[in-house]
């Protein structure tokens, strides 16, 4: 059409009039007046070829782009730090991918989505026995916004507004915490911690703990990597102030470690990803959210929660949504969170993931991964100048390497590694200062025994003969 740009819809100019008719504007420069003048594109929009391509062409420009990314099947990579590199199974994207899956939204027509439904429920119920938890909601966006919406709960609760958080945590975590508790007035504190073991310090946890404290959130195991052996000690401490203890998990460590359920945990937070949901850019993630059986928990959770009953005659079993507090369902003063977008294919994956390996198949994965890493830092002490872990404690899949006598930059190491196709571990000087020179690594299921004596063997020439 004359006058029309191939990729802007209704841009011929005798469209352009009519719309500008009709909203009773003269032209496009006074719809757009309140945008500065500086800041106008005054010339057509230089996009693509200038033409319409055919749909080979296009394939062969994306793919052209693709190319010049680089992914962990073309580098060994050993980067984690709140997105995880596992595996993913085949019949986990088969199952997620099939159309009454990939198109359907939230069931709010229960009669028409059992499938939907049950696959939800079913969900929650392996959360639950996961987490050592009697209740759990379907869906959260993230691990961060699970702890901000727990806290939030939190305050709802006990009707106090103040919250206790490890230094070790998640920064992300801490900062989307903030983020969304601060327009509510809500104290933040953190608690320091252990030096050597890197655990949090009870001393200075008692010291912080009053009648204001509405929650104290640990991790277990930590952003750190390590494990807090002082877990069920810290809930207790919680408790005796009248304070809820929330408890942030990787749920692969789960399937060796004690659930949270068992050591007291009023409410269970996580992120779901190394549930098969892979990496993928960094998204889509999936925030678990479960409580203890208590009716005051349970009835400010956010999110949703499905059910099972059976029919007025017996014998069948029927799902649905059950409790869904949310603004856009009860009176917007009543809501217990605007926890809108539906991470239900998220959770499905996380179904089909958990089902797939079962406990059995759970337990041995997490002995994999701990004999994995353990093996990874007992090699890269044998690097001179690196220490590996820097905390004197049990760990989980990530630790803290230190370069601090190595004499360079983790950033330096990160560049010199990459040259030669791995992917170091997280600088942490920027979140924790204090460490020095020193990187979060992660070390799972896709790391080989090879993989894991490439890294030392390139660690020692990178740090003898340098870039």
């Amino acid at each position: 059409m004359e006058d029309s740009h191939p990729w802007i819809p209704n841009s011929p100019k005798g469209i352009v009039r009519e719309m500008l008719k009709v909203i009773g504007v003269d032209d496009v420069e006074e719809l757009y007046s309140d945008i500065p003048k500086d800041l106008m594109l005054n010339r057509p929009l230089r996009v693509g070829r200038g033409r319409p391509l055919s749909e080979l062409e296009v394939l062969r420009e994306v793919n052209k782009l693709l190319e010049r990314n680089r992914g962990t099947d073309n580098v060994l990579s050993f980067l984690g730090a709140g997105c995880w590199p596992h595996y993913v199974p085949s019949v986990v994207k088969e199952v997620i991918r099939r159309g009454e899956f990939y198109t359907s939204y939230t069931p709010y027509q229960p009669e028409i989505s059992q499938g939907l439904c049950q696959a939800m429920f079913e969900y929650q119920s392996m959360i639950a026995s996961l987490t050592g938890m009697d209740v759990v909601n379907a869906s959260m966006y993230d691990g961060s916004t699970a702890l901000a919406e727990a806290v939030l709960m939190a305050v709802r609760v006990t009707g106090r507004r103040e919250v206790l958080v490890p230094s070790t945590s998640n920064p992300e975590y801490r900062e989307v915490l903030r983020t969304l508790i601060s327009p509510k007035g809500i104290k933040v504190y953190e608690v320091p911690y252990e030096k050597e073991r890197g655990l949090m310090d009870l001393e200075a946890l008692k010291g912080l703990l009053s009648d204001k404290v509405a929650a104290v959130y640990l991790e277990n195991p930590s952003y750190l990597g390590f494990v807090e052996e002082k877990a069920e000690e810290i809930v207790e401490m919680a408790h005796e102030v009248g304070a809820l203890a929330i408890v942030g998990v990787d749920p692969l460590s789960l399937g060796v470690f004690r659930p949270p359920g068992d050591y007291g945990a009023d409410i269970v937070v996580g992120e779901g990803q190394p549930l098969g949901l892979g990496l993928n850019f960094g998204g889509p993630l999936l925030g678990i959210f479960a409580v203890k059986w208590d009716s005051k928990l349970i009835r400010q959770m956010p999110g949703r929660i499905f059910g099972a009953t059976t029919t007025l005659r017996g014998g069948e079993v029927g799902y649905s949504m059950v409790l869904q507090t949310r603004e856009q369902h009860i009176r917007r003063e009543r809501a217990t969170s605007n926890i809108c977008t539906n991470e239900a294919l998220s959770a499905l994956a996380a179904a089909v993931y958990l089902a797939l390996l079962g406990p059995k198949g759970l337990r041995r994965l997490g002995e994999t991964i701990l004999y994995y890493s353990h093996y990874a830092t007992k090699r890269l002490n044998e690097v001179e100048g690196v220490k590996a872990p820097l905390f004197k404690a049990a760990h989980f899949k990530e630790f803290v390497v230190s370069f601090e006598k190595a004499g360079v930059s983790v950033e330096e190491v990160d560049e010199r590694l990459a040259k030669r196709g791995i992917q170091g571990g997280k600088p942490l000087k920027k979140e924790f200062p204090e460490l020095g020179e020193a990187a979060l690594y992660c070390v799972t299921e896709v790391h080989r025994k090879a993989d894991i004596d490439r890294l030392v063997a390139t660690l020692k020439e990178v740090l003898e003969v340098g870039g």
